[in-house]
C-alpha cells in the first residue's frame, strides 16, 4: 500500500512563486512524526512530500493521501483533495484547522482526524487496510504522550531545512489567549511527553544545536524545571519559546541558561496594558518587558519579540510606538503579525457577532493580512502600519541600535537580522492590500457559508483601497 504525506504550504514558502526560493525554515515534525505512528504490521510504501520545498509531482500515485492543515494552507489542502478524489485517491485531512472546524473540513475528505493524531492516525491505517475506514476520528480527551516511535526524521532530506534538530517536549498551553488556537482546539491540558524519551530523541538526533517548538516551554514549572537539568549535561546549545512568566522564577531563569538556552521567542504581543486585556494576557502586565530582556541577555540570551497589530485598543500611533520600544528594549529579533481571528477561536467568535470579519478566504489567514474590521483604525491604516513597522525597525540604523542595545556582537546576530531585513523589504510582493482587498466576501469554497459582516457595508474594492 502507497501512502503520500502532504504539507501543503501557502504563498510564503511555496516551492516556486514563494517569497523564498529556498526553504529558511527548521524541519517540521509533524509528517515524520505521522510516518512513524504507522503501525508496522502494515506492510507501507510511504512518500513524505513538504510543498515548501518540492512540488507535487502532478502524476503521482497513492491508494491514500494524509494532508496536515493549518488555517493558512485549507484553501490549498482542499484543491488538492479535490483533485485527487477526481482521480478516485481517498484523502485524509487532519491538523489544527482541521480540529477547529471538523464540519466544514469533512466537505473536502473522505476522513478527517480531530485533535492529535497518537491513536486515531494508526486505527485509521487499520480501518482502511479493512474497507472499513470511518469518516471521523476523534482524539480522546485522556489521551497522554508516551513512548512513541522517534520522528522519521530520515523520510525528508536534510538539505532542504536549516535543521532537522527539532523536538517537542511539550504540547499546548495553560494560558487562554483571546486569539490563540491551542485552548480552542486542544484545550488547556498542557500534553507532555516522559523526560527521558526527550532526552533520548536529541542523544539518538546527535545535534550540539536545537531547537524545542514547544508552544510555552514553561507551562508546567516542575515539568519545565526537570526538563533542563537533564539537559544541561547534554552540553547543547538550544532556541524555544516561552511566556514573560519565567521573570517571577530565578531558578528556572537560571535552569534556562544552564540548560544551553541561547534564544527565546517571548510573545510580548502589545506594548499596551489595555490591549493585554483584550487579548486576554493580562499575565504578560505583571512583568517589565526591559527588565527581563535585560535580564535574559545578561544570561546570554537572545530575545525574538513578537507583537500583534489590531487589538481593539490599538489606534495608529502603536506602530510607532512598538518600534520605538523594540529599539529602546535592544530585541535581538523583533517580529510583527497583524492580528488574526482564526476559526473557532473567542476573538473569531465574538468578531463574527459584531460583525466585523471580511473574508473566509483561508488563504489570507497568515497573519500578515488584515481579515477583519478593525475597531479603531481603517482596514487600510492597519495594513500599511504594519508593513511600515516591519521596514523601521529593520532599517540599517534600527539594527544597530537594537543590537548596540543588546550588547549582541555576535556575526550571526547581524546575519539574522539581514535574512529579516530581506523579508520586510519584499512584504509588499507577496502581502500587498491589492491581493487583501481584491478577495474580501468572496466565497472559495462551495459550500462554506459566506457573510457580509455588515448589510449596509459595500464591499471593499481595488478601486477603493490600493495600498501596494
Amino acid at each position: 500500500m502507497k501512502i503520500v504525506l502532504i504539507s501543503p504550504k501557502g504563498p510564503l514558502y511555496r516551492f516556486k512563486g514563494g517569497l523564498f526560493k529556498k526553504s529558511l525554515r527548521y524541519q517540521p515534525l509533524t509528517l515524520t512524526t505521522l510516518a512513524a505512528l504507522i503501525p508496522e504490521d502494515i506492510d507501507v510504501e510511504l512518500v513524505l512530500i513538504d510543498e515548501g520545498i518540492e512540488t507535487i509531482p502532478e502524476s503521482l500515485e497513492a491508494d491514500l493521501v494524509a494532508m496536515t492543515v493549518i488555517t493558512g494552507t485549507a484553501r490549498r489542502a482542499y484543491e488538492l483533495s479535490e483533485q485527487f478524489q477526481q482521480r478516485n485517491i481517498p484523502v485524509v485531512l487532519g491538523g489544527p484547522h482541521v480540529t477547529l472546524v471538523p464540519d466544514e473540513a469533512q466537505q473536502h475528505a473522505n476522513a478527517i482526524c480531530v485533535g492529535y493524531a497518537e491513536e486515531t492516525w494508526p486505527q485509521l491505517l487499520r480501518d482502511f487496510v479493512k474497507g472499513e475506514m470511518q469518516a471521523v476520528y476523534k482524539q480522546r480527551p485522556d489521551m497522554s504522550l508516551g513512548w512513541d516511535a522517534f520522528p522519521k526524521r530520515e523520510l525528508m532530506n536534510k538539505r532542504n531545512f536549516l535543521t532537522q534538530a527539532v523536538f517537542e517536549a511539550t504540547r499546548s498551553c495553560m494560558h487562554d489567549c483571546e486569539f490563540c488556537v491551542a485552548p480552542a482546539a486542544w484545550g488547556r491540558k498542557q500534553y507532555q511527553r516522559p523526560i527521558d524519551w526527550i532526552i533520548e530523541d536529541i542523544k539518538q538526533v546527535g545535534q550540539k544545536k536545537i531547537i524545542f517548538i514547544d508552544l510555552n516551554i514553561i507551562s508546567d514549572k516542575q515539568y519545565a524545571k526537570e526538563l533542563f537539568r537533564r539537559l544541561i549535561p547534554l552540553n547543547i546549545k538550544w532556541f524555544g519559546l516561552s511566556t514573560v512568566l519565567l521573570a517571577h522564577d530565578e531558578e528556572l531563569k537560571e535552569l534556562l541558561a544552564r540548560s544551553g538556552c541561547k534564544g527565546l521567542l517571548l510573545g510580548l504581543e502589545t506594548v499596551s496594558e489595555q490591549s493585554l486585556k483584550d487579548a486576554k494576557k493580562r499575565f504578560n502586565a505583571s512583568v517589565g518587558y526591559k527588565e527581563i530582556i535585560k535580564d535574559l541577555h545578561k544570561l546570554g540570551i537572545s530575545i525574538q519579540g513578537c507583537f500583534v497589530f489590531g487589538l481593539d485598543h490599538d489606534t495608529p500611533d502603536v506602530f510607532d510606538t512598538t518600534v520605538e520600544f523594540a529599539i529602546d528594549a535592544g530585541i535581538d529579533l523583533p517580529r510583527f503579525a497583524i492580528l488574526t481571528p482564526f476559526p473557532g477561536t473567542p476573538i473569531y467568535n465574538s468578531m463574527m457577532a459584531q460583525g466585523r470579519i471580511l473574508t473566509h478566504d483561508w488563504e489570507l489567514y497568515d497573519g500578515q493580512h488584515v481579515v477583519f474590521q478593525p475597531r479603531n483604525m481603517s482596514v487600510q491604516e492597519l495594513a500599511v502600519g504594519h508593513e511600515e513597522a516591519w521596514k523601521k525597525v529593520y532599517r540599517w540604523s534600527s539594527i544597530a541600535k537594537r543590537l548596540w542595545n543588546a550588547r549582541n556582537f555576535r556575526p550571526l546576530a547581524m546575519s539574522v537580522n539581514l535574512g529579516y531585513r530581506f523579508y520586510a523589504h519584499h512584504l509588499h510582493e507577496y502581502y500587498t492590500c491589492d491581493v487583501q482587498i481584491n478577495t474580501v466576501f468572496s466565497n472559495p469554497f462551495p459550500g462554506l457559508v459566506q457573510q457580509n459582516p455588515d448589510p449596509n457595508m459595500e464591499p471593499v474594492t481595488r478601486n477603493k483601497i490600493v495600498c501596494g
